[in-house]
């Protein structure tokens, strides 16, 4: 039974349907389980610093329950943004309600869509890389497919790496330098991987030229099936939603940096490149997302086996909790920096 309490991630579609539901104040029921009733348990469970043994881990991952958990938020996700768009439609909206709604859709893109399609484009099955980007186009980030998988991966925490936040950098300078960068750079890895295939621009396997057809071919339906209004709330969701993926890159490489080997090159990605976070309910609630330093010492492994490092760097709060301290730049600086691990200070605040 303890294998269910991954379910618990359904909890996030279900605020967002409550928000979709309803008016006034509670159009932000999403954003209120989020922000405060997850950081609240967070507290209340405390974190989980336990690891699998290895024959239990290999047993785990041969389960099918912990795929099909992750398969199942494909008809939830664009089941709930249909519900979501008929209500637009259906209903007359007061601003601050239509603000409620655009962050709880944005919130269950984050969580359900973004979250998961990163977890299915590590895995090596071709309907699972589908999955993942059918999942990224509703947040209108399929290109972060590419980026990813054969940027940051390769480049996380070094100056190349644009989904790794400087040191005393803020959120907001970190939304437009990972936003724009990364873009930009999924293009570069694009050509490159036509080019060692010796295959031309136009080829159907540039999947950065389909990329560019489907979102706007997504958002074209919303507008042909209900309205002009409702495509730029769907455009707004999607750009709320990846907003919130940058704020999750930022807490999680916020001022860390590899060490560049007299080779010229860096060295080869360590736990304590990634901050961790063992807070219980938000380790559960994003697939072991929170387990992050693992994720990118060993990016193959499934989120049901992810382990704690204790030379990672370690978040003191959860997800949420972290996400809106770095909303304020001076708090996050005092809180964050001093855990910054001292070898990486002076390179960074010189970078």
């Amino acid at each position: 039974m303890k294998d269910l309490k991954y379910l618990l991630a359904y909890t996030v579609p279900l605020s967002a349907y409550v928000s979709f539901e309803s008016t006034g104040v509670w159009t932000y029921s999403a954003v209120f389980y989020a922000f405060i009733v997850l950081p609240i348990l967070d507290v209340l469970a405390g974190e989980s610093v336990t690891n699998l043994d290895r024959e239990t881990a290999e047993e785990k991952n041969r389960m099918w329950m912990f795929d099909l958990m992750l398969y199942a938020n494909v008809p939830l996700v664009f089941g709930l943004m249909a519900f979501f768009f008929v209500q637009l439609q259906s209903h007359t909206y007061a601003t601050f309600e239509l603000v409620g709604l655009l962050l709880s859709a944005g919130i269950l893109l984050a969580t359900n869509a973004i979250n998961v399609a990163h977890e299915l484009g590590h895995r090596a099955s071709l309907p699972e890389r589908l999955m993942s980007k059918l999942l990224y186009m509703p947040c209108l980030y399929m290109h972060f497919f590419i980026e990813h998988n054969f940027g940051h991966h390769m480049n996380v925490a070094t100056p190349e790496d644009g989904a790794t936040a400087r040191f005393n950098q803020t959120v907001y300078g970190f939304w437009w330098t990972s936003v724009t960068k990364q873009y930009f750079n999924a293009w570069r890895l694009q050509a490159q991987l036509l080019k060692r295939q010796q295959l031309s621009f136009l080829s159907p396997k540039n999947d950065m030229l389909w990329y560019h057809l489907i979102q706007p071919a997504y958002l074209g339906t919303v507008w042909f099936l209900f309205s002009w209004d409702i495509m730029l709330c769907a455009l707004g969701a999607g750009v709320i939603s990846f907003l919130f993926l940058e704020s999750i890159n930022y807490i999680e490489h916020y001022g860390l940096l590899r060490q560049k080997l007299d080779s010229g090159r860096y060295e080869r990605v360590q736990p304590q490149h990634s901050w961790n976070s063992n807070s219980h309910i938000g380790r559960i609630v994003l697939y072991e997302l929170t387990r992050h330093s693992d994720h990118h010492y060993k990016s193959a492994k499934k989120y049901q086996v992810l382990n704690s490092h204790e030379e990672s760097p370690t978040l003191p709060l959860g997800y949420p909790a972290s996400i809106l301290l770095s909303l304020v730049p001076p708090l996050w600086f005092v809180v964050m920096n001093p855990r910054v691990p001292a070898q990486m200070k002076p390179q960074l605040a010189h970078d």
